[in-house]
């Protein structure tokens, strides 16, 4: 049968702006200090959503850069919007060069938004007989809903992305049909695009009045009807401000759009600009994901560009695709082979291994452990490494006595002050060796924190510095144990035959990276700070965590039941000095209690969701206009002390 007509049709902006966001508390920086968040947010929305949709025709929508219709018809139309982050307007040329490396088609037109092409594209593509999936996170979106247009909100939070119909879209806004979704929309306002609506109702109340009159314009022409004497005034007071929202929340479905919907055919993405941007943007495993998923580049094209390209460990196993623990079993194999890492597992070789270390003036080393918890951890193995390209792993036994009596081989070169130590994360490591009787001493090198000096924004876990540093992909611990969760399985249950390869490349990776990042920090002027406070400082928090801290569980829970009589007495407080009871932690009851009851200000200000504002900031600076308001910081203070701390 033939394939089905199916349009996607992505919305730029809205995208690159929430995986921008998505990733702003751990931003993706590079190793030359670029924020490649918005990119690789981006790249990982669109290469999802070609997989799991498998589109025949695709295409991409950019606002114009030029003013708009609306903001011709209304100057203050999205005036409240910040300035785009530089992070962003750095982003955009790369994310056009990542489409065109796709080779889908990139639409904007002067004068009219992202929206307008969209919502033009959808209905004429309807009018085609294909089936359009329109991908944003904007509700506006909604109105344009039908039979054969859909919406396709992004996946947030683990979950798939979501696709609303009709019905949906009728649900979640409380509507006949979606196209009454401007109705809403022109008495609710949108706080983001600076819609103003009409003062007083909000999201339901707009609901209600929708849903009983139909439109906005019937609603006006029978104000006389509203039962509430509030929104009644309200309307007939600003009912030209009601269809001016209406007008501005309308998408424009008849923009001169000069492609037709033929010309948005889906074709197979370019690896010679796809590779040298991968490579530049250090996206090794979002390339390697890409160029190995058949349903995104095909067979032909993927090992054509595996072959071809010149990349340093770019393509590395593209081939080998499986079972994960096959994958991790052959890699492990392969290392033993071509690299020197063994095994020491005899008592001779122990002791000569020790000796090696102990006429050394610096060793790497490594812990593989049975958890995380260094105060009562299970020492699974240790691995070391001296030179690069050469490692050895020492595996220890389960029962605790004999683990320590094999420790106490290497107490001598661990304690050794003139022996300097190098290792990844070394206050785990330290933590862990303690209970085994060897206190770590001399001098330090971690190259974990080394990194978080040169690069405080980027993540610093070993395999990132690995293929942002040395090229170089190591193997995924997942790979062995299996990914976190219920089922992960424990390094214990790992062979030494696999343990032994994986444990040393780590140990041998880190000294590498010792080598980058050492030149680093005195080319930066880092040396000193990393010497003389960051490293000393290891050893005390590796102290202070073994030490602990003793918490007197009697005097915190009386002191609890202190501040729950605290809470009690203000929450009686506020609610005479409110007239009412009425739940203080929600925000919307609080707001309207201040604003609508007490009317403390005539210009409270709003969130996003028009809601009114109520955080602390916002009430410090209320706190002469009614004694309520320091009574609510008092009780929040309280809350907080009681619930977080005590």
């Amino acid at each position: 049968m033939p394939q089905e007509k199916k349009l996607l049709l992505l919305d730029a902006m809205a995208l690159i702006y929430r995986a921008y966001y998505a990733l702003n508390r751990n931003p993706r920086i590079n190793s030359k200090g670029q924020n490649t968040s918005a990119i690789l947010g981006f790249a990982n929305t669109l290469t999802e959503v070609l997989k799991k949709e498998d589109p025949t025709h695709i295409a991409v929508a950019f606002d114009s850069v030029a003013p708009t219709l609306r903001k011709t018809d209304f100057s203050a139309y999205k005036a409240n919007r910040e300035d785009m982050p530089e992070d962003i307007v750095s982003s955009l040329p790369y994310i056009k060069e990542l489409l065109e490396g796709f080779r889908i088609p990139v639409l904007m037109m002067e004068g009219y938004e992202a929206d307008d092409i969209i919502g033009t594209l959808a209905k004429r593509a309807e009018q085609e007989g294909y089936t359009v999936y329109m991908m944003t996170s904007d509700k506006d979106f909604g109105q344009l809903v039908s039979d054969k247009v859909m919406m396709l909100k992004p996946a947030r939070k683990g979950n798939d992305a979501e696709t609303w119909g009709i019905r949906e879209v009728c649900e979640r806004f409380g509507i006949e049909k979606p196209e009454q979704l401007i109705d809403i929309l022109g008495l609710w306002g949108d706080a983001s695009d600076n819609i103003p609506g009409v003062p007083g109702i909000g999201e339901k109340k707009a609901k209600t009045l929708i849903k009983e009159f139909g439109s906005i314009e019937n609603l006006l022409e029978n104000l006389d009807k509203v039962k509430e004497k509030r929104s009644r005034e309200s309307l007939r007071e600003f009912s030209h401000q009601a269809l001016m929202s209406k007008s501005l929340a309308t998408i424009i479905v008849d923009v001169p759009v000069g492609t037709a919907i033929q010309q948005l055919r889906r074709k197979d993405p370019d690896p010679d600009k796809l590779i040298p941007l991968f490579e530049e943007l250090e996206f090794r495993n979002f390339a390697r994901r890409v160029f190995s998923d058949r349903d995104i580049i095909p067979e032909h094209t993927s090992r054509k560009a595996a072959k071809e390209s010149g990349q340093i460990g770019l393509f590395d196993n593209v081939d080998a695709f499986g079972d994960p623990e096959q994958m991790a079993a052959k890699r492990l194999e392969e290392l033993s082979r071509e690299k020197s890492y063994r095994a020491v597992e005899t008592d001779g070789e122990i002791r000569e291994l020790a000796a090696h270390l102990e006429s050394s003036p610096m060793f790497c080393f490594d812990t593989e452990t049975a958890g995380l918890d260094t105060k009562d951890n299970d020492l699974v193995g240790i691995a070391f490494s001296l030179k690069e390209g050469e490692a050895f792993y020492v595996p220890f036994p389960e029962n605790r006595s004999q683990a320590i009596e094999k420790a106490a081989v290497f107490k001598k070169a661990f304690e050794d002050s003139g022996i300097e130590k190098t290792g990844q994360n070394l206050k785990f490591d330290i933590g862990v060796l303690k209970p085994y009787g060897i206190d770590v001493r001399g001098k330090l090198f971690d190259t974990m924190l080394a990194h978080y000096l040169l690069q405080p924004d980027m993540r610093h876990n070993m395999d990132v510095l690995a293929e942002t540093y040395l090229g170089y992909r190591p193997v995924p611990i997942e790979q062995l144990i299996g990914k976190k969760g219920r089922s992960q399985k424990s390094m214990r249950s790992v062979p030494v035959e696999k343990a032994a390869p994986y444990a040393c490349e780590d140990a041998d990776i880190t000294l590498q990276l010792r080598g980058v990042f050492e030149p680093m920090l005195n080319e930066e002027g880092l040396k000193e700070i990393f010497d003389n406070v960051e490293t000393p400082l290891v050893k005390v928090l590796a102290d202070m965590e073994n030490e602990g801290v003793r918490i007197d569980k009697e005097a915190l829970a009386d002191y609890s039941k202190v501040l729950s009589r605290e809470i009690d007495r203000v929450e009686k407080e506020i609610y005479e000095l409110a007239g009412e009871s009425f739940n203080i932690g929600s925000p919307r009851q609080l707001g309207d209690i201040l604003f609508d009851k007490l009317k403390i200000t005539d210009k409270a200000k709003r969130t996003r969701t028009r809601q009114y504002a109520t955080s602390e900031e916002v009430l410090s600076k209320l706190r002469n206009k009614h004694p309520v308001i320091d009574k609510i910081l008092e009780y929040r203070s309280l809350s907080k002390l009681r619930s977080t701390y005590v």
